[in-house]
């Protein structure tokens, strides 16, 4: 730099340029490499170097600025970059384009807007569409609408419109808003589009719970454009909400003939179609192929299995991960945590709870909702409620989890005063809170509070209850021996919304409890009408039979059943032993401890039984002297 300065062999106007473009480029390199320090000392040298031939009359080095201003902008730096743009003498759109970024990737975007502003009453320089283009973000991160119409009338005024990156900026500031129908309205109107304005319409469509017209706009895309790796990412995210599985095969095919099936993120895309329609061989394979993993990648496969029913699989990976080292996240943790259901090791659960202890991710939000439904599966109620009550900040979800949690142990009284606290928090309550709740009213017998909970819904929240809700009030009906009232409210229901199974068995399973078999019947049938292949629908009223004493209807109706291939789940225990558990299943003779198991559990029938003739005679000797006394 010394020789640009000072050598004698070039004209001065040729050493100044040199410098400029020198020093302009290694600026610019400290920005992109977000090194603070090595861009300031290239900021001294500026101050140095350029100083004397700020007075020459050719030229001012606005672009050596402007790359400052961008460095600091893009280091975090604001104050810094603040105070060189406001010390430029001269500035162009590109000085403040370059601030105004500084304040998105700041996120102080009240003074995005104020440079914006100043930038307009300046009347020297004018926006151009990479203005448009930040600026539009910075409106969407403050969630302000009516800034993006106000930039979208901007574009037209000025023109800018017409230009792509500008129409691909509004697209997806629209679709980032909540605005499908007005992205639509732009997209529609432009003349010129790229495979970034294509694939943003997929993606902003598959985003906004629109994935039919996700993979319309895909199909349309394939005859304008060819795509890219995000293009199938947001196609197969549509695949996903619509548990699509021959479309998502059909895009798999494409990728491989296209090349991108490489990509992490394809490969994480296509993990995610296949777990959530159930090919879970599949997914694991795509896992298996992965050449490298990142966290998005280790966390769809987590999810995939432990909602698919393959919870020893997802334990079994969580334990094959963290023994490679591998460093895991607040999303990796939350996603082993959902796999815990009844049958988890409660131990294990201990041990990741002490792990996200050791990586200081306790205070996280969603690894502690986590933590409350592990501890709430494996049974430790009072675990759960300490994670929650020492939660600094609670969302939804963790009010929803820990109400959920009381409710699913029977404390139903417990469970309606923590509604209460939720809605003195000013929380406001979702769909699974009033299933919780629900339940709960129907635990503790609260037939009129349950009722008011679900009026509320729809009066006081704008909640549309589903059927789940319905069968809870079913449910609630029924455990309170008003079984002509739950059907008379089934049928009421059924004549508006249609015949649901789901409320029938409801009122099956109540009947079944208050063995009332001319109820069970009526329930059954219209059960078996609607859902044929339901082992419910038989079990629950051969139950009632066998109560009623009525065996040959009971034999008949399970000869029906098997005849027609419907098969019942085979019901299983469990018990956690020196922290491995162990499943049983209905006359279970697989276990290397059977032989002593049934020793015991025959043992434990007769000490029972003989509990239970004690009792019995008890009883009788307390009515003989209750009648001798009258």
């Amino acid at each position: 730099m010394r020789g640009m300065r000072y050598g004698g062999a070039l004209p001065l106007p040729l050493n100044y340029r040199h410098a400029n473009a020198c020093l302009s480029s290694l600026v610019s390199l400290c920005g992109r490499e977000r090194n603070y320090r090595l861009g300031t000392s290239f900021h001294a040298a500026i101050l140095k170097i350029l100083d004397p031939f700020a007075l020459h009359a050719r030229s001012h080095p606005i672009h050596v600025w402007n790359a400052l201003v961008s460095m600091y902008s893009k280091c975090g730096q604001m104050v810094a970059a603040a105070k060189v743009f406001d010390e430029m003498r001269l500035k162009d759109s590109v000085s403040w384009n370059s601030v105004i970024s500084g304040c998105l990737i700041g996120n102080d975007w009240e003074r995005g807007i104020g440079y914006f502003k100043r930038m307009h009453q300046s009347g020297i320089s004018l926006p151009d569409h990479a203005t448009y283009s930040t600026v539009l973000s910075v409106y969407v991160e403050m969630e302000l609408f009516l800034g993006i119409t106000m930039i979208h009338a901007c574009t037209i005024v000025s023109g800018y419109l017409v230009v792509v990156p500008v129409g691909n900026a509004l697209v997806t500031a629209y679709f980032r808003s909540g605005s499908p129908s007005c992205a639509r309205k732009v997209f529609d109107g432009m003349r010129c589009r790229n495979v970034v304005t294509w694939t943003a319409m997929v993606s902003g469509l598959a985003q906004n719970l629109l994935p039919e017209d996700s993979l319309a706009m895909f199909h349309n895309m394939r005859f304008a454009e060819e795509a890219n790796s995000l293009t199938y990412t947001s196609a197969l995210l549509a695949c996903s909400g619509l548990r699509a599985l021959p479309v998502g095969r059909q895009i798999h095919g494409l990728i491989l003939k296209t090349g991108f099936h490489m990509d992490l993120h394809v490969q994480s895309a296509l993990m995610d179609v296949y777990s959530k329609c159930g090919m879970m061989e599949e997914a694991l394979e795509l896992f298996q192929a992965c050449k490298k993993t990142d966290e998005v990648c280790v966390t769809l496969i987590l999810v995939g299995l432990s909602h698919n029913g393959f919870e020893e699989k997802a334990f079994k990976l969580f334990a094959e991960i963290v023994r490679s080292g591998k460093e895991f996240d607040e999303n990796m943790f939350s996603a082993v945590l959902g796999a815990f259901g009844p049958s988890a090791h409660l131990s294990l659960g201990k041990q990741i709870h002490s792990m996200v202890i050791k990586k200081s991710l306790g205070s996280n939000i969603f690894v502690s909702n986590g933590l409350i439904n592990m501890y709430a599966k494996c049974g430790e109620l009072w675990d759960s409620s300490k994670i929650f009550t020492r939660m600094e900040v609670k969302n939804s979800v963790s009010w929803n989890s820990i109400i959920a949690a009381f409710a699913c142990h029977g404390y139903g009284g417990e469970t309606l005063k923590l509604y209460e606290h939720m809605k003195a928090e000013g929380m406001e309550p979702t769909d699974v809170t009033f299933l919780s709740l629900l339940h709960a009213c129907s635990h503790i017998g609260s037939i009129e509070k349950g009722i008011e909970y679900l009026k509320s819904m729809h009066l006081h929240h704008g909640i549309v209850p589903r059927m789940e809700h319905y069968a809870c009030v079913v449910d609630m009906l029924g455990r309170a021996g008003l079984l002509n009232n739950a059907k008379n409210f089934i049928e009421d229901l059924c004549a508006v919304a249609g015949p649901n199974a789901q409320v029938w068995q409801a009122l099956l399973g109540a009947s079944s409890i208050h063995v009332d078999l001319e109820i069970g019947r009526y329930a059954a049938k219209r059960l078996l009408e609607i859902s044929p292949e339901c082992p419910a629908g038989y079990v629950l009223l051969a139950n009632i039979c066998s109560s009623k004493g009525r065996l040959v209807e009971r034999a008949r109706i399970l000869k029906q059943m098997k005849k027609k291939g419907v098969k019942k789940d085979t019901g299983a225990s469990w018990i956690e032993v020196e922290k491995e558990v162990h499943v049983f299943v209905v006359e279970d003779r697989v276990h290397p401890q059977g032989k002593v198991i049934y020793e015991v559990l025959n043992n434990l029938v007769a000490v029972v039984r003989d509990q239970e003739h004690e009792a019995r005679k008890r009883s009788v000797l307390y009515d003989l002297e209750i009648t001798t006394m009258k």
